[in-house]
Order: C-alpha cells, then structure tokens, then sequence
C-alpha cells in the first residue's frame, strides 16, 4: 500500500454494504434474533473478561485453562497453527495500556497494542469470537519490525485516547454504514487514482504498523505524508495498490464507532513510472510482488472516518486468506 508496508514487516472487489444486505427479510431477522440472543449470553464486560482470561495465559504462555471450541480457529499472520504456538513460545511482555474494542451483538472482541518478544517491539492485533461459553475464533497479526524504522514504545496505544468512550447517540453510524464507509476506504484505496468513494472527518490520521503516516511532514518515508487521509488519496499515490481483497469487517463497536476490517492488500510491482495528480511523476515503490495481511481499526464519527490504525504483515503475494473475504 505505502513504501513503509515493505519496510516494517509486512494482513473486497468493490461490494455492497455487508452482505446481510443481501438477505432476505426473514434471513436478516434471523441473524438479528441470533445476535440478540448472543447479546443476551455475554454482553461487553464477559467478552472483555474472556479476552482477559486469553491475554494473561498468552503471557504465562500457558493455553492450557482457555475454554476453546474443539474446532476452535487460530491464526498467526494468515497462517493456522495450533493454539499455543507462534507468538506464545516468544512472548516476554505485553505493554500497559491498549485499545480494546467488542461486537456485543457479534460475540467479537478485540484487542489492540504492543508485544515484546525477547528485545523486539511489535504492533499486535487480535480479535476474538466467542460462542456458547466457548472461544471459537482468534485471529491475529503480529507486525514484527525489520529494523529500518523504530519500533513502537511498549505503552504506544496507551496513548490512543481517540478510542476510547462511547459515542453520544447523534454521532453513532448504523452497522451498514460504518461497514459501508471502510469499504469505501479500501475502494478509494485499490488503484488509487485520486477518486474519493468514502467520506473523511477533516482531522483524520493514519497509523501503520504504529507509525503515524499523515499529517506528519518529519516522517519521509513516501512523498505525501504531509498530507492527511482525503488528501493523499487525492493526489493518486498509491496507484500501486493493485487489490484490495479478501475484505472482512468481523467486529463493529457501534457505542464507540469502531470497525475491524481484514485485508490483504497485493502490489503486482507491474507499475514503474506513474503521474500524480498534482503532475508530480514518481517511480513506485513496489516493483517486485508482494501483498500484506492487514487487520485495520477504524474509528468512525458522525458518518466519517476519523482515525486509521493498520496493523500488518508481509506475506507472500496472492496468499489466499485463511478467513475468506472477496
């Protein structure tokens, strides 16, 4: 998506605004009823005690006492490994204070900070489903650094106050709205080129891999990050951003405006030589393939985007997604 994506460590076709859009009445009021009664079984303070519970064995290592689902799912930079693998072996601290975030009506709860493992510094982000009592999902990216741009401090979200409280009821999007606004993000995103299909608060910024890379004229990585969120688009940088696919929105905070959204976000590296629409002529950056596995939080206020938090990591180009999407 943007030169830093390469650099740190590298997570749909354009589509209608969730696909219980598509459903039938009766099919709409059935999942309505099955949220409802999921909402009924665990409301925010039990998803939150779940994650707890999840978070402190994570740090003792130790799944053993988790109350998984026999096909309980997890995943690691989109690949599945058993519960107890990857991130648990190396884990030496989890930083005080983060972003923390459920889906009362989805059964979702999610999870945002900094991870240490040994001496390294890395974005993590995680969410969770949890269904009869039983954790049945956990997917998870863990953006480890390559060293070319400082690594995060281990308090980073602590910091993050945007996240936090609940939305006055007038500043609150509908479910279909708040899904229809970050799918217009990833839209305006995939060949940008300059065209604007969501709507932006005028403040808005944007974090990668914890790295704030608008409206941050110090930070040089790419040629535009002087610029905020509608502006960048505007001016058709990321033309290179071939697809943004295999799109999910798996958790919506409706009380605090928030959205996790999954996405994987492919550079054919076909592009050399392109034109910005200030007349500005650039050669991309991405000139060999390659895509980024991305879980990206989204804070939304009154009907616009306010603030970005992407968290990703390199993987090989084209890899499906182990969750599904288009």
């Amino acid at each position: 998506m943007r030169k830093i994506l390469l650099a740190i460590s590298a997570c749909v076709a354009i589509a209608v605004p969730g696909a219980a859009l598509a459903q039938p009445s009766h099919a709409r009021n059935r999942a309505a009823g099955a949220r409802a009664q999921a909402s009924a079984a665990c409301n925010r303070q039990c998803l939150y005690g779940y994650l707890d519970q999840y978070l402190k064995a994570l740090k003792a290592k130790n799944p053993a006492g988790l109350p998984l689902a026999a096909n309980v799912k997890f995943s690691e930079n989109n690949v599945m490994l058993k519960v107890g693998d990857g991130l648990w072996n190396t884990i030496s601290a989890l930083g005080p204070g983060a972003v923390r975030y459920a889906d009362v009506p989805g059964g979702e709860v999610g999870y945002l900070g900094v991870v240490q493992e040994a001496k390294t510094l890395s974005p993590y982000a995680m969410r969770m489903k949890v269904s009869g009592g039983k954790i049945t999902q956990i997917e998870t990216v863990v953006a480890r650094p390559t060293g070319t741009i400082p690594p995060p401090a281990l308090d980073h979200f602590a910091k993050r106050h945007w996240f936090e409280g609940v939305l006055p009821p007038n500043e609150r999007s509908p479910r279909a709205k708040m899904i229809q606004l970050v799918n217009g993000y990833f839209d305006t995103l995939q060949h940008n080129d300059g065209h604007i299909y969501t709507t932006f608060d005028p403040n808005c910024n944007r974090e990668e891999n914890a790295m704030r890379s608008t409206n941050n004229p110090s930070y040089h990585i790419f040629p535009v990050t002087n610029l905020g969120c509608e502006g960048q688009f505007k001016t058709g940088y990321f033309l290179y951003d071939d697809r943004a696919r295999s799109r999910g929105f798996p958790l919506l905070d409706v009380e605090r405006g928030l959205v996790l959204a999954r996405v994987f976000i492919d550079h054919s590296g076909k592009i050399g030589m392109y034109k910005l629409t200030d007349g500005r002529e650039l050669e991309s950056p991405m000139r060999t393939p390659s895509s980024l596995c991305v879980l990206e939080l989204f804070k939304i206020r009154s009907g616009k985007i306010f603030q970005i938090e992407a968290t990703m990591a390199r993987v090989p180009y084209n890899m499906p997604s182990v969750w599904g999407g288009k």
